[in-house]
């Protein structure tokens, strides 16, 4: 009995005879092998159903079904069925063997990068090992002199040169004066021929590390020399006094709040030399204060020269001169969003001008101790001061913010160059990330830890800005009011108050005591307001806002 389907296909119900079912069982088989041309052609041979009648359940294979059983006889569907299970099972059982596969190259490709972390640390430590070795095979080479020198009381010392580091003694400063200093490294000179031609990087222990320098022998009186652990005394829980004054200050560094004890260790190490002595901006030179991680090309280059629209470097006023001559480009970098006279401030954004703002970076680590921040831009818009003449805009310092704070933080870092500090430029960068925030509807704070210039800023800043409020605002008023009027977090109101101990807490809440004598007093100790920010010459939406 036949049966013609839709689009020419033909549907075919047989009459079951055992004989008959075994050719249709066997043409099934070769009809449901996996990528046959029966799975794939259209119409059907004489005898067997189309596989896509059964595997897909259409009407046609219902109705062979229904036919066969209308006929008496067993549904054609049995070896069918059987078959499709079979290729069932097949599919997912190469389904599991897939995953198990995947999963297995996943767990393998963990392991390799397990492995190669694991070797990637065995090699930095292997490099410190050699790097050790090395460093102590040299010292040993080193030919130790015998010194004969005079003390003041006219007695007659020896001392072997060259000194070792960590010895501590009195050193000159600048000032003329003696400080006590510890020896952090040495070198010598590549005209100097013996080991009195040493010269010896010291840290003043009264002053910060901005001021470490390298000094001669002529330079140190000999006669108060100690080692690192000389005088330290033993005392209750068996630690020296060297050691509690080293804990003490690494308990009370708040411009490394940030790193543990082992990591501060390290970034010590790293940086306790400065690579770069000097560089020289425009038409300024400056010393430099901290070391920064330029690259190893630069390593044996005590001065640098910047452009100061580009902030490209150099090693030699000549190459400076020659780029200076290509260069077309007078101002930084991004869109200008404010002017107000001669000042003005440009937005660069990391992203875009990435090399721009990684130079940007390297020029700031000169002049700052905790900044990390090297070659991660993308995250960051940096603002930046300038001077504006007829020769163009000349950098003066800037700050950098993150686009999106989870924290609030309206300002990462922010420095002002040395040449231009001291002019109210620094107060003025602090106030115009809080104009910024003014802008976005929201409350900011500087990102911690901060240093202690930064500190102090911030201090003066926050001072001025809250007593002034207090001392024009008619009536009570509160933190959260002081907070939405000021952009200043609650935290950092409360902390100043506290500071200037104008804050009391009564009845489960703080109140403010403010006596306008005393705010007048603190007013006048705060200083001047700097380069003051014109609110209405900013010209800037936030990013995130049309």
């Amino acid at each position: 009995m036949d049966v013609d389907g839709d689009d020419g296909n033909e549907m075919t119900a047989v009459d079951v005879t055992p004989s008959k079912d075994a050719r249709q069982t066997a043409r099934g088989k070769e009809n449901f092998a996996p990528g046959g041309a029966g799975a794939a052609g259209s119409g059907s041979v004489l005898g067997v159903v189309p596989s896509s009648a059964v595997a897909q359940g259409s009407d046609g294979g219902e109705a062979a079904a229904g036919d066969d059983a209308a006929d008496g006889a067993a549904p054609v569907e049995t070896a069918a069925t059987k078959t499709t299970a079979a290729a069932t099972g097949r599919g997912a059982s190469h389904k599991k063997q897939k995953n198990a596969g995947r999963g297995g190259r996943a767990a393998a490709a963990a392991a390799a990068a397990a492995a190669r972390a694991s070797e990637k640390e065995e090699k930095k430590k292997e490099k410190e090992r050699e790097k050790a070795e090395e460093k102590a095979a040299a010292d040993a080479l080193i030919e130790k002199l015998e010194h004969t020198y005079t003390t003041e009381e006219g007695e007659t010392q020896t001392v072997m040169l060259p000194l070792d580091v960590g010895m501590r003694l009195m050193c000159s400063w600048r000032d003329g004066k003696w400080y006590q200093a510890k020896i952090i490294e040495r070198r010598k000179p590549s005209t100097g021929q013996s080991s009195a031609d040493y010269e010896y990087y010291v840290h003043y222990e009264q002053f910060n590390r901005r001021l470490d320098n390298w000094v001669q022998l002529a330079d140190m009186k000999l006669e108060t020399l100690g080692t690192d652990d000389g005088g330290n005394e033993k005392e209750a829980g068996g630690r020296t006094r060297g050691q509690k004054r080293k804990a003490e200050d690494a308990d009370h560094d708040p411009e490394h709040a940030e790193f543990d004890p082992h990591q501060l260790r390290e970034h010590e190490e790293y940086t306790k030399v400065r690579n770069i002595l000097s560089i020289e901006l425009g038409k300024y030179e400056m010393e430099t204060w901290y070391f920064s991680p330029f690259p190893a090309e630069y390593n044996d280059c005590e001065k640098l020269y910047f452009c100061e629209f580009t902030l490209n470097f150099f090693r030699n006023r000549n190459q400076l001169i020659r780029h200076l001559r290509k260069n077309e480009m007078l101002h930084p970098p991004g869109d200008e969003i404010y002017r107000n006279g001669r000042v003005s401030m440009f937005e660069v954004d990391g992203r875009r001008e990435k090399i721009f703002c990684q130079n940007l970076c390297y020029l700031a680590k000169l002049f700052l101790d905790h900044k990390t921040l090297y070659y991660d831009v993308d995250l960051f818009l940096f603002y930046v001061l300038c001077e504006c003449d007829e020769r163009g805009c000349h950098i003066v310092g800037y700050f950098s913010k993150e686009r999106r704070s989870e924290e609030g933080y309206n300002l990462a870092c922010i420095l002002t160059l040395p040449s231009y500090q001291r002019k109210g430029y620094g107060k003025f960068l602090i106030s115009f990330s809080y104009e910024l925030s003014k802008k976005e509807n929201k409350v900011g704070t500087p990102e911690r830890p901060l240093s202690d210039l930064g500190q102090v800023s911030y201090r003066s800043y926050w001072t001025r800005v809250i007593l002034n409020v207090l001392k024009e605002y008619k009536g009570s008023v509160s933190i959260k009011e002081l907070s939405e009027m000021t952009a200043i977090k609650t935290d950092d109101i409360i902390s100043v108050l506290n500071y200037l101990q104008l804050i009391q807490y009564q009845k489960g809440q703080h109140v403010i005591c403010a006596v306008p004598k005393l705010i007048d007093k603190y007013l006048a100790e705060a200083g001047s307001e700097g380069v003051r920010v014109d609110p209405e010459k900013l010209y800037w939406t936030p990013p995130n806002q049309p």
